[in-house]
């Protein structure tokens, strides 16, 4: 299934080959928009927060507080699904919810940044997740697989997306019937790595989304809101772009 950018066999280590044909199997579908169009998108008014860093906090506090137990449970992450894990960086949640989903589900985790992308392939392999895949993706375009993802987790990076319409709009047909996107962010500027909730209801709303829960999790650091895709998806020349202050 997710095929474009996938790991040079050479660069992971042990098991190797038969190791790294499993995390990169079901990699021949085509992304959602293949090929790529060129369109016109708006502007985001508002900051974007640089990349600094691929891990939000240690995996040892972050279990402390239950963060992704929290968050799976509230988005309904059961056995069987397909989840996308998009910003997937050092992989804590693409680890727990290979577990999570079990081996009848499916796990793609993504990142944007080549040296991230192959550290989390290798984590993948030596934790042997065989039904985790990993891809690279870019900053504009998570190169997803049309009609294939239950749930798509954006954790702790969404003000970090430099281009949010463009995404959103690419984002959209990866998501099977009753699909939904969960988001985990800080109430507070996009300046300071974090996105207000009623700019992320904007943006979303400006690509056809319909924000189906919210609730805020300060134990894990923020909130979390979850989106579906209603009606059809607008024409990226007649979407709006949102002026809420963030």
């Amino acid at each position: 299934m997710w095929s474009r950018g996938g790991i040079r066999p050479g660069s992971l280590p042990g098991r190797g080959v038969a190791a790294l044909l499993l995390v990169l199997a079901a990699c021949s579908e085509a992304p959602a928009d293949s090929p790529l169009a060129e369109h016109e998108f708006p502007a985001a008014h508002r900051p974007v927060s640089p990349i600094t860093s691929s891990s939000f906090s240690t995996e040892e506090a972050r279990d402390s507080v239950s963060e992704a137990e929290e968050v799976m449970d509230r988005a309904g992450v059961v056995a069987g699904m397909t989840v996308a894990d998009i910003g997937a960086g050092q992989g804590y949640y693409t680890v727990r919810l290979a577990e999570r989903v079990g081996p009848t589900g499916r796990v793609l985790a993504q990142d944007i940044i080549p040296a991230v992308r192959d550290k989390l392939a290798e984590r993948v392999n030596r934790e042997a997740l065989d039904n985790v895949s990993v891809k690279l993706g870019e900053p504009a375009d998570p190169k997803l697989p049309a009609d294939s993802f239950d749930r798509i987790f954006l954790m702790h990076m969404y003000h970090e997306i430099t281009e949010p319409y463009e995404f959103l709009w690419r984002l959209r047909p990866a998501l099977r019937r009753g699909g939904r996107v969960a988001v985990v962010d800080m109430d507070r500027p996009t300046s300071q790595h974090g996105t207000p909730p009623a700019l992320l209801d904007c943006e979303f709303a400006a690509v056809g989304y319909v924000r189906v829960y919210r609730e805020q999790m300060p134990e894990v650091g923020g909130y979390l809101a979850m989106y579906e895709a209603r009606g059809p998806r607008p024409e990226p020349e007649a979407i709006k772009g949102c002026r809420v202050t963030g």
